[in-house]
């Protein structure tokens, strides 16, 4: 099944790059391209696309509230943020939005395409050297209350497994630490999004944050 995919940046050279690229994947294909973060939300809702890959510094509305827009409406759209990445505050504004994915722009093209195809399929991702600065903008937030170790309407086996999302392990990873299969992690995630009213994977690491599960490192 084709992934319908819109192109927000304003650059055209960037979009350009993308779009042939994208044409040269069977399994992916450009719907629509937007210069403005408001051209983004209008083509999100006449196209119904499967994922907008959103930079987030552009005239007029910025990717941040367009991501907003999108998540928060009617369309099945997942929006991942593709940004040179020049501001911490960036990357938790943008993922508390709603966006699905965070990736920077010198990752590999390949690595870019595995992302959107990832977002689509219902899932998250946040290329390595972001999660690191999402730590550290966790890091720096004064604590405005004592921190939680546990969290309330889950079971203890659930925190457990939120705990090592918000250390960010994969599915086989949690797995091989609790020694339990990879379904029954899937089935735990499953649970801690709907009890957690969280969108993905993303949101289900910052609930580990803001919660004092897992600790900043430094």
């Amino acid at each position: 099944m084709t992934v319908r995919v819109v192109l927000a940046d304003d650059h055209t050279l960037v979009r350009t790059a993308l779009q042939m690229v994208i044409t040269d994947t069977p399994d992916l294909d450009v719907v629509g391209e937007a210069g403005t973060g408001a051209e983004a939300v209008q083509l999100a809702e006449e196209l119904q696309p499967d994922v907008v890959v959103m930079d987030i510094r552009m005239p007029g509305m910025d990717g941040i509230e367009a991501t907003r827009l999108i998540t928060a409406g009617p369309g099945r759209a997942s929006v991942v943020v593709l940004t040179t990445f020049d501001d911490d505050d960036y990357v938790y504004g943008a993922l508390r939005a709603g966006a699905s994915g965070f990736l920077v722009k010198d990752m590999a093209l390949d690595d870019i395409l595995a992302a959107v195809r990832v977002v689509a399929s219902g899932d998250a991702l946040i290329a390595p050297s972001v999660t690191r600065r999402l730590i550290a903008e966790f890091a720096d937030r004064p604590a405005s209350t004592p921190r939680r170790r546990v969290v309330d309407g889950i079971t203890e086996r659930e925190n457990e497994v939120l705990t090592l999302v918000g250390r960010g392990m994969s599915n086989s990873e949690i797995a091989a630490d609790l020694y339990i299969t990879v379904a029954t992690v899937k089935t735990y995630v499953t649970r801690l999004l709907a009890k957690l009213d969280a969108r993905d994977r993303v949101q289900l690491v910052i609930i580990a944050y803001e919660r004092g599960l897992v600790a900043p490192a430094g």
